[in-house]
């Protein structure tokens, strides 16, 4: 029991020698540590309190927020590289943040950690997770190696396009974007979720109008007018 009170009279002294030779740059507010981005100091009336942020985020001494701790891609540490030990868990190299999935040829997925618990996210068709933004890019500007990408096509052969999503008039990602067939008025082609191609088509007498992504009468669509008349004639040499 003597010992255990020896143990802790000691640590007691550590920690307040270790605020004591904090200075506090003014009497109230909280103070970035010289070499750890974690770690700040809490001055009240003067006197310093060492805290940490929550394991994954960092301080930030220019955030006018009362929890001036923030993720990582947020803040410019400068020479303060120095972290905590971290706590990790599934899918969760640190407690909080965002990370990208284990396996390095995925680069569309990623996790967002709160508190330990991931939840897996999943980039737009066509973007890659990038860790330094903690968001998702085009593959050009994340720069990730060894990502392999599954080439999906329909049974014709047809590939969704992946350098870039298509949108609606408001800029808004179309969910099964459409696409006209290059040669063949009446068919089209539709891939769900920006990634799984199908080969579709048009009933008998209507064409793809790819401006409005429907079936209409061939007279609506530019370069479709004869596409039955022509049609026929193919069928009669």
């Amino acid at each position: 029991m003597k010992q255990f009170f020896v143990c802790t009279i000691v640590a007691a002294l550590c920690v307040a020698s270790i605020n004591a030779a904090f200075q506090c740059p003014k009497p109230n507010g909280q103070f970035e540590d010289e070499v750890q981005c974690d770690k700040y100091y809490e001055c009240d009336d003067g006197v310093a309190k060492e805290k940490l942020c929550p394991d994954g985020l960092v301080f930030d001494p220019l955030n006018r927020k009362i929890n001036k701790c923030d993720q990582p891609f947020n803040v410019d540490c400068g020479d303060r590289v120095e972290l905590q030990e971290p706590k990790a868990s599934k899918f969760c190299p640190r407690k909080n943040g965002f990370f990208a999935h284990p396996d390095e040829t995925v680069c569309d997925i990623f996790y967002n950690c709160i508190d330990g618990d991931a939840l897996e996210t999943k980039c737009t068709v066509g973007l890659h997770f990038d860790e330094f933004s903690g968001t998702c890019v085009w593959p050009e500007t994340a720069k990730r190696e060894n990502c392999v990408e599954e080439t999906k096509k329909s049974a014709s052969g047809f590939q969704c396009p992946k350098d870039k999503p298509k949108t609606d008039a408001r800029g808004q990602t179309i969910t099964h974007p459409r696409y006209p067939h290059p040669t063949d008025c009446q068919k089209f082609y539709v891939c769900l979720n920006g990634e799984d191609p199908r080969d579709l088509g048009c009933q008998t007498g209507e064409v793809y109008n790819d401006e409005t992504e429907m079936c209409d009468a061939p007279e609506n669509v530019p370069g479709c007018e004869d596409w039955y008349k022509d049609s026929d004639e193919k069928k009669t040499r």
